[in-house]
């Protein structure tokens, strides 16, 4: 199974597009969250999404319909593989991230939450919220945010995590990145690179 970045970006990011993940298998392909940003003419089998009320939703819908798939959160399974929407605590209304199950084999898309999600552990691969880099950042009214890159790092090294990439950054943690920065564990995504799973 190979799972490749189609963008690495937290929302606005000056510098990447948004993030999102395309899963491909024994002729499948889906993909989760990303902006719309499905090329024309590729064929894929589901839309999945994180948040259903996210700001870039009107471009996933009008591209998952132009491509004649819904976008939700929903789950998704075939060949095998059963991609399953989980609760992250993120905002004020529903959220997830996904639980990719290969075989015995177990990846993690959670490209934004607050608190580090206890379903993530001893996954193979996780993709990763970096928004903030050494300080979470705090919702207006104390409705969530997105953690600190850093913390993420030493939650996912305890919880058994085997390779964390960060796949949503944000500006602060470009800045880091600007001055040669890396997390104390884990790994910056890079837009187009893929990752296998077994």
């Amino acid at each position: 199974m190979d799972l490749t970045l189609l963008g690495v970006g937290a929302m606005n990011s000056p510098r990447y597009r948004p993030a999102g993940l395309a899963v491909a298998w024994a002729g499948r392909r889906v993909i989760i969250d990303g902006g719309g940003t499905a090329a024309e003419g590729q064929h894929i089998d589901a839309w999945l999404v994180c948040d259903e009320r996210a700001e870039l939703m009107p471009s996933i819908r009008r591209r998952s319909s132009a491509l004649g798939v819904p976008a939700g959160a929903v789950e998704y399974r075939a060949g095998g593989v059963r991609l399953r929407p989980l609760p992250v605590a993120h905002t004020s209304h529903p959220t997830y991230g996904y639980l990719i199950d290969h075989h015995d084999h177990h990846a993690v898309w959670a490209p934004e939450f607050w608190v580090f999600p206890d379903w993530a552990a001893d996954a193979e691969l996780m993709f990763a919220d970096a928004a903030g880099w050494d300080r979470p950042i705090r919702f207006a009214g104390g409705v969530g945010g997105h953690a600190a890159c850093v913390d993420t790092a030493e939650c996912a090294a305890r919880a058994g995590v085997g390779r964390l990439v960060f796949a949503h950054i944000g500006r602060p943690s470009i800045r880091a990145i600007d001055q040669g920065q890396d997390p104390p564990f884990g790994e910056w995504g890079a837009e187009g690179r893929t990752y296998r799973l077994r």
